[in-house]
């Protein structure tokens, strides 16, 4: 059973999709990753070589995503399926991804609430000791973490269900037009305080100054994964978005928009985070530890630094949040549409299995230096959860979701059949479609395929 395209629901507006895939691709990785990567490649070279990424892999695949659900108007599943039904697994592939990051991503979110909270009750406790506060208040390292893996976790989830079960123009669509202004407000607001701090002049001039010698194979390597990651490409989720969009929608100006949207916060968030650390002078990191323990820490030292902190998390709790509805979606579009489920069912449902998984996600960081929760048999440990989740889904089924997908776009339904629903059968103009058609078929499988053996079989973090 599945719901036919009447009854399913639509965004109401452009700015409305636009304003909504992007808060899908903005995410905590855009603000705790980027920053810490431009620092460690070479500031204002990594700058423009990431910027290239974006425009030449992370446009095409993204675009690739869109003419697929826009054409069908059906989740991931049903879209490939309707599209070539023997390769109905790759939109499977990318639910099932979308809901494993879901699982800690939920947890991750609930954590920015608490510090939120903390930072307006118990500021004094956190800048006591930074890292002592995000292990025990936190992740409860001393014992059973009920606020870190309970109470403001499923605070997050609750927030994020009531949004999906509003549907598409009352949930996804209202909330985005609030919760996005917001976050470039506040983003804008932190990048310029944090660049007029004693010191922050040396950061400014590191991520404004181009030093060739900083290019090398790692910085592309680097930039492409963290561009291809930041878009929220390979889960499915930009099929399902653009599955609400009329025929009417000009698709290649809307992910020109959304990549540019998305690129502006990562680059906005280089340049709050960098200098605010060259003025204190502590070195940027790229995780959970840096964005609870270490930031606390730069936000102590820095004039103001409990107002700064504070809309610091409201940050990251924006950018969660919007990224948590959408991933969310993905999977209940295709409960609801191909299985016939009731949508607010499904979203209560769901919500409460990916919780129940997510608290040991929030256990395996809190225990054994953060490397996981280990279980001995003969001898041998072995982790579960925590890391291990992480590495699955960021270097295997996310490259792997966005290959099959771009092979699928390029090869098996084919690049003509693509470019005539990106140019809604030619009512818009595409002067750079044979160029798209190349990068879609031969330039971003081979991108693509190099980020996955690099980061599983090279050792190489790029996520």
């Amino acid at each position: 059973m599945s719901t036919t395209v009447e009854n399913r629901g639509q965004f109401g507006s452009k700015i409305g999709f636009i304003l909504s895939a992007a808060g899908s691709a903005v995410g905590l990785g855009n603000i705790w990753k980027f920053p810490g990567k431009a620092y460690n490649c070479g500031g204002g070279a990594f700058l423009i070589i990431y910027i290239l990424m974006v425009v030449f892999i992370g446009t095409t695949v993204m675009l690739g995503e869109f003419v697929i659900g826009r054409k069908t108007q059906k989740n991931a599943i049903g879209a490939i399926r309707e599209l070539n039904a023997k390769y109905s697994w790759i939109g499977g592939l990318g639910v099932l991804t979308g809901f494993i990051i879901l699982c800690y991503y939920c947890q991750v979110g609930g954590w920015t609430i608490k510090y939120i909270v903390g930072y307006i009750t118990e500021v004094s406790t956190i800048y006591a000791d930074p890292m002592a506060y995000f292990l025990n208040n936190l992740l409860g390292a001393d014992r059973f973490p009920v606020q870190g893996a309970i109470i403001y976790p499923l605070i997050f989830i609750f927030l994020t269900a009531f949004i999906i079960s509003r549907g598409v123009a009352e949930g996804i669509e209202k909330m985005s037009k609030i919760l996005m202004p917001l976050l470039f407000i506040v983003l804008i607001g932190l990048t310029i305080r944090s660049c007029t701090l004693p010191g922050a002049d040396a950061g400014l001039a590191y991520m404004l100054h181009f030093d060739a010698s900083t290019i090398n194979a790692n910085a592309f390597l680097v930039a492409l994964g963290q561009a291809f990651f930041s878009l929220s490409l390979g889960m499915g989720v930009m099929i399902t978005y653009a599955s609400y969009l009329s025929k009417d929608e000009n698709l290649v100006s809307n992910t020109g928009i959304v990549c540019f949207l998305d690129t502006c916060v990562a680059l906005l968030a280089g340049f709050m985070i960098i200098p605010a650390v060259f003025a204190t002078g502590i070195d940027p990191g790229m995780g959970g530890g840096f964005a609870f323990a270490t930031l606390a820490g730069v936000f102590m030292s820095i004039p103001g630094g409990t107002i700064f902190g504070c809309l610091f998390y409201f940050l990251l709790f924006f950018a969660a949040v919007t990224s948590s509805t959408s991933i969310l979606e993905g999977t209940v579009a295709f409960l609801v549409e191909e299985k016939g489920m009731e949508r607010k069912k499904t979203v209560v449902v769901v919500s409460i299995v990916l919780f129940i998984i997510g608290i040991f996600y929030t256990l395996s960081q809190a225990h054994m230096n953060l490397k996981g929760i280990w279980i001995s048999r003969e001898g041998i440990s072995y982790p579960i959860f925590g890391d291990f989740m992480e590495y699955l889904t960021d270097r295997l089924l996310l490259p792997l979701g966005a290959l099959t997908t771009t092979i699928f776009a390029g090869w098996i339904w084919g690049t003509e059949n693509a470019i005539k629903e990106a140019t809604s059968d030619g009512k818009y103009k595409f002067a750079l479609a044979p160029v798209w058609a190349f990068l879609l078929r031969i330039v971003a499988p081979i991108a693509i395929a190099i980020i996955i053996i690099a980061g599983m079989f090279l050792g190489m973090s790029i996520s």
